[in-house]
């Protein structure tokens, strides 16, 4: 009489079906077609990463997170949605006044982005619309309102950098803008005199990918 295959040996076949997938479509492993003409796969990558804010001269970590990746080898396209926790923040104002905020990081639209099929470098896309709260300046809480935010998504062109490998993940990294903020009440023009402009730094590590849970 078989046993039933217990769930950890089926997750463990899916993982590597998934590998196997992949490796194929990015010329990772050999194929007797030597072409890829795999599905579109689902992958969960771990994410965390740091974002240096210029105005404000300080980092904000990002962790821990999930990019929720769709490859098409196919086409050598990929949509992703990007799940990360609020982050909380600190710097000093005017180099002297501590102020601390945390910031909600919210994706109106999927992360869109490609793959080089020959080298599985990527390069994609996310905008994402940064919101503000639990603001506290010199230690006295500073009402926002239940809608503090960008007037529009940051817009962050991200790269992966060299040693990057799909089937293992690694760096991604890039610059972006932040936009001017609306609806943060009378926190409205000191959030917008310190916060948005050119120059800001992200840099995002991606884990080791695995299908996603079964539902």
């Amino acid at each position: 009489m078989k046993r039933p295959k217990s769930a950890p040996s089926r997750r463990r076949r899916a993982v590597l079906r998934g590998a196997v997938t992949l490796a194929a479509g990015l010329g990772l492993v050999a194929t007797t077609s030597g072409s890829a003409h795999a599905a579109p796969i689902r992958l969960d990558y771990p994410l965390s990463g740091v974002t240096h804010l210029q105005g404000t001269g300080s980092d904000l970590e990002l962790k821990p997170g999930v990019l929720a990746v769709t490859a098409d080898l196919r086409a050598g396209t990929l949509t992703a949605d990007t799940k990360l926790p609020p982050a909380p923040g600190s710097f000093k104002m005017i180099g002297a006044i501590p102020v601390s905020v945390t910031t909600e990081f919210i994706e109106p639209e999927p992360t869109v982005g490609t793959i080089d099929l020959k080298t599985g470098a990527i390069k994609s896309t996310t905008k994402l619309i940064l919101r503000l709260k639990d603001l506290k300046v010199a230690g006295i809480p500073t009402p926002v309102g239940s809608a503090c935010q960008t007037e529009v998504p940051a817009e962050l062109d991200l790269t992966s950098e060299p040693g990057f490998n799909a089937l293992k993940g690694g760096k991604l990294s890039g610059t972006y803008a932040i936009p001017k903020f609306e609806h943060c009440l009378l926190a409205t023009p000191l959030i917008n005199m310190i916060i948005p402009g050119d120059g800001n730094s992200i840099s995002l590590t991606l884990g080791q990918p695995a299908p996603p849970p079964s539902s």
